[in-house]
């Protein structure tokens, strides 16, 4: 396999580390990869801009840090302004439609998805926005399959939470099947 270099990118409170987090246990207990995660965020609890790196591979990782990403999500226009030249030339740069207006050319897919919005129509609750971007990642890469987030979700989310983060990450995949793509 080709090794993913990912960075989720936004704000503290949208879920980027748990989603990597997903991503990354979901790559070494389900598809027998290896994988690591980082995170770095601001002093802020929420709304301070943060990072989280995941590599995935079917090889030894020898440094944890991601450099240039051939997957990176913006999640805010903070992210958007501070990550998008990092972007791997080939890569995917991937954007939430609602938070971020994509301003710059690169060298990469650029993918505006309205999941938020998605969210909100189809759940109505924004805690489950950052599933409903790994449903998008997995949908637009096809690193793995989307059986094996669901399986790490049913160790991590409550019961009766369960059925709400399957329908995001169903939302995700689905808006992954007909992107928007700007080229720049």
């Amino acid at each position: 396999m080709e090794r993913y270099r990912i960075v989720f990118s936004g704000s503290g409170g949208q879920g980027v580390v748990t989603a990597s987090i997903i991503l990354a246990e979901a790559a070494v207990l389900h598809e027998g990869l290896n994988a690591v995660q980082s995170q770095s965020y601001g002093p802020e609890a929420r709304g301070g801009a943060t990072r989280a790196d995941v590599i995935i591979s079917d090889r030894s990782i020898r440094f944890p840090k991601v450099n240039q990403p051939n997957v990176l999500v913006c999640l805010t226009q903070e992210a958007y302004n501070k990550f998008s030249s990092t972007i791997r030339p080939g890569g995917l740069l991937l954007t939430d439609t609602h938070f971020v207006k994509q301003e710059r050319r690169v060298e990469a897919r650029q993918i505006g998805l309205g999941m938020y919005k998605a969210v909100m129509d189809g759940i109505g609750k924004p805690v489950v926005f950052n599933i409903c971007m790994l449903g998008a990642v997995i949908g637009l890469t096809r690193i793995f399959k989307k059986e094996s987030i669901l399986k790490v979700l049913e160790t991590k989310i409550p019961p009766d939470f369960l059925e709400m983060n399957k329908k995001a990450l169903d939302l995700g995949v689905e808006l992954a099947e007909t992107p928007t793509v700007n080229r720049g």
